[in-house]
């Protein structure tokens, strides 16, 4: 067998030539230098498992070079590894087992459903741990893992082999891992047999909008620009009617500077306009991308397409190497700011002088206020410029910063006071007793004030940044969702973009997919519907429009009396005519009713359908006394001679009953009748 210690050894001069220091496994000094074997520690046996049809052991992937990814999803690091992994999986196959250990840092990033989106937005294909609890984590940590990202390789015979922390370079991983396979192999020991997955969302029709991550207001054009992240382009839209004017790239992930049709991006965030081009940060492809929108042209306007390490450097645009920018804006007329969240700056280009070079930040990650090149930062990610005060979302400290470009330091405005990268949370309040939850966007208002999207905490809030006094403005908070109607009730999912223009609010509402609008005057939010929403299929792929009608809408129907016993609860969907059940997305219902008047059994508290039967019928046992019984109703649905266009009615009805001798049936009726979509006379549809 090969030596143990030469493998580690044979890794280690490949991690010193890039530049890449390895970590031992310990514990907390042995090493694996020889036998005996060190074998690796089991799974938990009742952590959730994502991406994957049933969960796993050690022993089942037993001949396979396992590569444990130990991450959290809001940690810049651990998105830059994605690539890599990827690069590794498509090179190996199935004789390299990926399997992502999720230990969230925020409590946000714990929830099942979030770390779901998560999976579908950078597109993983390999099995998750749900380690919110670290117990995955804690039982690996006397061999090294205590930072995101971590990376646990073990053999085929299921040994530990070493532990390294931070970014490792697809070369190092490369030497090792088919290193490891070619030895392997020559002993007959590789196991090529596929993992039985089911990715997460994988076969569900597309939306309008993927994973929409920034949003930008023009009112002197007119116009809306929504980077659609996770579908790699920016649509063009009316700002006062939404209809959409154009899409700006191919919608395949790239590079490729050319004409809008033809033009790639990477998952882009923030977008500035400045002269009728369109600066983007194409956040993925390390890159500033300028969108000639005259002649309708893409071109790279800064970076390199390789990533960026270097934290003091200057030069030419095109000759720098980015991190990450995720987002920009204009200051004076001379200077274009970049949220630069992969060193943890804000880096600047002067048009003057045709350069790029930091200037706030020191590229030590961390929460330490300071003159502006040697403050700590952590992960920048939303910029907006007023009276020569930068304003910055800095995600990871969970905090609201300003850059004071007159008296050049920092200082706090929203969250912890201190160098704590740990004190997050939801609480309303004045600078160091107020807490976030990693915040991605700021923007001012006409009032003084700056709105703040709240990321993980799904709300806005509003910062008064002369008192640092930051209070909700709409927003549950918990779990998020999505519904419109006024600010005291309307929900959003990891709202991570902010725009103004004439007394509206606009959000990127990543995780529904969606566009929503608060008009300051009225307090109400709504959701943009486009008037042409064919243009934005891909592919003429099946694809879910949502709008008003996704509204997540409390229906209060009208009470009704039944006798005590044994019956049914009869719920019938009506579609509008010419529209049928979408054959790939389900219909789901989830009922919920407090103690016994309405008992159902555990069974039949959900329901998850393809193409249902209608009425939906649900067995239910009556108790005298009075209740309100309510079902959470999501019903996609489609043209039925255009199939590929397709929409989505969230809803919640809430049925008050009463059970008593006076009833004349032991059964309970529920009727939605869904209203026809808004769309064109173009027979795509309505």
């Amino acid at each position: 067998m090969m030596n143990r210690f030469a493998r580690i050894a044979g890794w280690l001069v490949i991690l010193l030539l890039t530049g890449t220091v390895i970590t031992l496994a310990q514990e907390p000094t042995p090493s694996f230098e020889g036998d005996p074997a060190y074998p690796a520690v089991p799974f938990p046996p009742d952590v959730e498992w994502l991406n994957v049809a049933a969960p796993l052991t050690l022993g089942q992937l037993r001949g396979k070079v396992v590569l444990l990814d130990f991450w959290t999803y809001g940690c810049i690091n651990c998105i830059h590894m994605i690539p890599t992994i990827q690069r590794l999986e498509d090179k190996y196959g199935d004789a390299l087992a990926v399997i992502g250990v999720h230990s969230a840092k925020f409590e946000n990033e714990g929830q099942t459903e979030n770390l779901r989106q998560i999976i579908q937005r950078y597109g993983l294909h390999h099995p998750v741990i749900n380690d919110s609890d670290f117990r995955v984590w804690r039982s690996y940590s006397r061999f090294g893992v205590n930072a995101w990202p971590t990376f646990v390789v073990i053999d085929p015979r299921g040994n530990l082999f070493a532990v390294q922390a931070g970014e490792v370079p697809f070369e190092a991983f490369d030497t090792v891992i088919g290193g490891m396979i070619a030895y392997f192999d020559g002993l007959g020991e590789i196991n090529r047999e596929p993992l039985v997955v089911a990715v997460e969302g994988e076969g569900h029709p597309a939306s309008a909008l993927y994973f929409p991550g920034k949003v930008l207001a023009d009112p002197l054009g007119n116009r809306l620009f929504i980077a659609d992240s996770s579908h790699h382009r920016i649509v063009v839209a009316d700002l006062l009617t939404y209809e959409v004017l154009d899409v700006i790239g191919s919608g395949e992930p790239g590079a490729a500077d050319g004409a809008y049709e033809a033009a790639q991006f990477r998952r882009p965030q923030g977008m500035a306009l400045r002269d009728n081009i369109l600066y983007v940060a194409d956040t993925q492809n390390h890159l500033i991308r300028a969108v000639r929108l005259t002649e309708r042209e893409v071109t790279t306007f800064a970076g390199t397409g390789v990533q960026g390490y270097n934290r003091d450097q200057s030069g030419p645009p095109l000759a720098m190497d980015l991190a990450s920018p995720w987002d920009v804006t204009f200051g004076d007329d001379d200077t274009l700011y970049i949220a630069m969240a992969g060193t943890h700056q804000i880096w600047a280009y002067r048009f003057s002088a045709d350069l790029i070079a930091p200037v706030v930040g020191s590229g030590r990650e961390g929460l330490v206020e300071d003159a502006l090149l040697a403050a700590q930062l952590a992960q920048p990610s939303g910029l907006y410029f007023r009276d020569n005060q930068l304003y910055f979302a800095d995600s990871e400290s969970s905090s609201i910063r300003v850059a004071d470009l007159t008296e050049g330091r920092t200082a706090g405005l929203a969250g912890p006071p201190m160098n704590d990268l740990f004190a997050f949370g939801d609480v309303d309040g004045g600078f160091g007793d107020s807490r976030l939850q990693h915040p991605l966007a700021v923007i001012g208002l006409e009032d003084g004030r700056l709105a703040v999207a709240d990321t993980y905490n799904h709300k806005i809030k509003l910062l008064d940044p002369i008192t640092k006094e930051i209070v909700t403005f709409t927003g549950q908070g918990g779990t998020g969702g999505f519904r419109d109607g006024d600010l005291t009730t309307a929900l959003f999912d990891e709202p991570g973009g902010l725009a103004t223009a004439a007394g509206k609010l606009y959000v990127a509402d990543t995780n529904n997919h969606a566009i929503r609008v608060i008009d300051l005057a009225s307090q109400t939010v709504s959701t943009v519907v486009f008037p042409n929403p064919e243009l934005l299929q891909i592919g003429g792929r099946v694809t879910v429009v949502g709008g008003n009608n996704a509204s997540d809408e409390i229906i209060t129907l009208d009470a009704q009396t039944a006798q005590a016993g044994t019956g049914a609860i009869s719920l019938n969907i009506q579609l509008p005519e010419g529209y049928k059940f979408n054959n790939l997305a389900p219909f789901s219902a989830r009922w919920s009713a407090d103690g016994t008047v309405v008992a159902l059994a555990e069974a039949d508290q959900s329901q998850s359908l393809i193409e249902p039967v209608m009425p939906l019928v649900i067995p239910v046992t009556l108790n005298d006394g009075s209740v309100n019984l309510t079902v959470d109703v999501t019903t996609y649905y489609c043209e039925a001679i255009n199939e590929s266009l397709c929409f989505i009615d969230q809803v919640t009805l809430v049925l008050p009953v009463i059970v008593s001798a006076e009833g004349s049936s032991t059964g309970l009726s529920l009727t939605r009748v869904i209203v026809p979509p808004s769309v064109p006379s173009n027979g795509i549809g309505g």
